[in-house]
């Protein structure tokens, strides 16, 4: 039975040549909201032939299992998938899938728990330095308005959401500067952002080994802070929203000659003052389709025998 093993293949497949064709693509800092759905697809069919291989694998190896996966089956369609000429390898297969996909459960849960871990703190450290006032209580949207010296603004997600900024970038950012910053962090908290980082974490620090993860994650951080930078530019205008990068993060050396951890964001301000040509609304939707059939493909290859044998 080699369908597990084809299954295994066009994973491991798109897991190589799907990040080459991104990065070898012009359209994904044009079209941040697209590369984000594209990146999403890939790893997802990455995973559906995982999950795939693991399932026919183990129904192959125990009559247990394939009695459950193709309950409602025809006899037909049960013998092409030859479910009892498996070799030993089938079992192996199918535990050692297994307990990648219960590894990949355990970092998801570890993200989210060490995410919720550092809301938390933050929430407190927030109620502490900005306290609520008597018979206030905390709204979904509030703004908080922190005393520092650093000019920052972040959005909190939580129950409630909190949007919070310092008096440092009141003082820093002009008018429509302060505009587009909260628009920015608003734009992270609808499309819900964190989700994104959280699952693309999970996935990179529970296979470090992988580099399709590696590249899912560090793509995800780049590309929601340019999807959030259209959010605001569309609002607020390119330039408005690339000055109050500048005056943000000047502080912080990003614009000198030594790298820092924000060494994004000179080429934020670059994207937003020198902005390229968006695609046609066509190839947007072309793009669009053509990522969600990615992971349908295991889906139809997993179908092939048994769609033969009744037809």
């Amino acid at each position: 039975m080699m369908l597990p093993a084809a299954l295994l293949l066009l994973g491991a497949l798109t897991a190589v040549v799907a990040p080459r064709l991104l990065a070898r693509a012009d359209w994904p800092d044009r079209e941040p909201v697209v590369a984000l759905w594209v990146w999403q697809c890939a790893v997802a069919a990455v995973l559906v032939c995982c999950a795939l291989s693991m399932t026919l694998s183990a129904a192959a190896a125990w009559h247990a299992v394939g009695g459950q996966v193709f309950a409602t089956a025809p006899s037909a369609a049960v013998e092409a998938y030859a479910l009892g000429t498996a070799g030993p390898w089938a079992a192996t297969t199918a535990v050692a899938l297994a307990c990648g996909g219960l590894w990949s459960a355990a970092m998801l849960v570890r993200e989210v728990g060490r995410a919720r871990a550092r809301r938390r703190r933050r929430r407190a450290d927030l109620l502490v330095r900005a306290p609520l006032l008597p018979g206030e209580v905390a709204v979904s949207g509030r703004l908080v308005v922190l005393e520092s010296e650093r000019p920052d603004a972040w959005w909190l997600p939580g129950a409630p959401p909190q949007l919070v900024v310092t008096t440092a970038a009141l003082r820093r950012l002009k008018g429509r500067q302060l505009d587009a910053v909260l628009a920015h962090e608003q734009g992270h908290a609808r499309a819900r952002h964190d989700w994104l980082l959280n699952c693309s974490s999970a996935l990179a620090g529970g296979f470090p080994q992988v580099p399709v993860f590696a590249a899912f994650r560090d793509e995800m951080h780049r590309l929601v802070e340019l999807a959030a930078d259209d959010t605001a530019s569309r609002r607020f205008g390119r330039l408005t929203t690339a000055l109050a990068l500048v005056e943000l993060n000047e502080h912080r050396g990003v614009f000198g000659p030594c790298p820092t951890p924000q060494a994004h964001v000179p080429a934020r301000v670059h994207r937003l003052l020198t902005p390229p040509d968006r695609l046609t609304a066509a190839r947007r939707l072309r793009l669009t389709a053509a990522a969600a059939l990615v992971p349908v493909v295991p889906v139809l290859l997993a179908f092939v025998p048994g769609l033969r044998a009744l037809g």
